[in-house]
């Protein structure tokens, strides 16, 4: 394996990790911030840790398996549209080449090349239809080839949503073995959920190397008024209701 191979391998490689690690941050993220969101609406309108126990997890396993669902549809839309487009360029460089070879060339001066290197750049690339296709998907139509596999991504985002969206309830899955209060099981996943907030954070920043310390504060922030919003719901909706 030469230098050149070595690089594209070892950049696919990362790009694949990133691809996974960034579905399983946002599944993550999703799951966390809903699941907590009900699980604050519940502990505001001050339902029994029963109740709060079959909300969350009907909505843990549910939205997961919504979420889930457009991941996949989403990926697989994009293979799909993408396969369409690269169909397409071969029908159009069979029926009309003329036109395709012109717009190679017009691409490739807008790159700076002239004269008789151009023409011999126009040569090689329209010699191969692979490879022709290949430059008008990437430089004509802005395409790039998806190495994504949709059952794969869907997976994946079920697998974060359930394991990450799962930290809120863990405080509510034991009470029965304790003797905790209902209003200290709550402050128990508050703070579990921050710390997975803070970690999701963390994950999310390395995903799009940006700050560390901001991807952390943003989530804990984003995540914590989402939860802020449903207590007071919750509680305002309990007051109004029950009275």
């Amino acid at each position: 394996m030469n230098l050149a191979q070595h690089q594209a391998e070892k950049h696919l490689n990362r790009s694949k990790y990133q691809e996974f690690l960034g579905e399983f941050v946002y599944g993550g993220i999703d799951g966390s911030v809903t699941t907590f969101a009900v699980v604050a609406g519940s502990a505001g309108a001050n339902l029994d840790t029963s109740v709060i126990l079959i909300l969350g997890l009907a909505n843990l396993l549910a939205d997961g398996f919504s979420m889930s669902i457009g991941a996949y549809l989403s990926t697989k839309s994009g293979l799909e549209n993408y396969e369409k487009h690269r169909r397409t360029e071969y029908q159009e460089i069979t029926e009309i080449p003329d036109i395709e070879r012109e717009e190679i060339r017009e691409i490739y001066r807008a790159k700076g090349f002239e004269g008789e290197l151009l023409e011999k750049v126009v040569d090689v690339i329209t010699a191969d239809k692979d490879r022709w296709v290949d430059v008008m998907m990437k430089d004509e139509l802005g395409m790039i080839p998806e190495q994504k596999s949709p059952l794969a991504i869907g997976a994946v985002t079920y697998l974060s949503f359930i394991v990450v969206g799962l930290v809120p309830l863990i405080s509510y899955l034991f009470y029965m073995n304790t003797n905790q209060t209902l209003s200290h099981l709550f402050s128990i996943s508050i703070i579990l959920t921050s710390i997975t907030f803070a970690g999701i954070g963390f994950l999310k920043a390395v995903v799009t190397e940006t700050s560390r310390l901001r991807g952390i504060i943003e989530t804990l922030l984003l995540g914590g008024s989402a939860a802020a919003v449903a207590y007071f719901v919750g509680d305002v909706l309990e007051r109004m209701i029950v009275g």
